[in-house]
């Protein structure tokens, strides 16, 4: 048995379909399905009224959220950048190698 699972969110239709919020990632294959109904904030919760007031806001003001695929571009920048500051520190501690051993052979050649 492959104990890998995944948990995916969804609707279910009045007339018994369910529709999922994302593609599964399983093989295709005999699967179990488990459906659980999730809890509903009523609309008078603090918590909810506080997230409406800050998306009411943000409409008021025309923003515009942004795309996955701008996301996922922004990420892959991070990524790209934080791999060439690595790349950095390899060169700087690989200079700082050579210039000890530099100095060492210069310091055991007077001796």
């Amino acid at each position: 048995m492959n104990p890998t699972q995944v948990v995916v969110e969804g609707t279910l239709n009045p007339d018994g379909s369910l529709v999922l919020d994302s593609k599964l990632t399983l093989p295709p294959g005999r699967v179990q399905l488990i459906v659980q109904p999730l809890p509903e904030l009523p609309k008078d919760d603090p918590f909810w009224q506080r997230m409406q007031a800050i998306w009411d806001g943000q409409k008021a003001r025309g923003h515009v959220p942004r795309t996955k695929e701008e996301i996922d571009a922004e990420i892959n920048a991070l990524r790209d950048e934080a791999e060439e500051e690595m790349r950095q520190v390899e060169r700087l501690q690989e200079e700082c190698r050579l210039a000890r051993q530099a100095s060492e052979k210069q310091g055991g050649e007077r001796a």
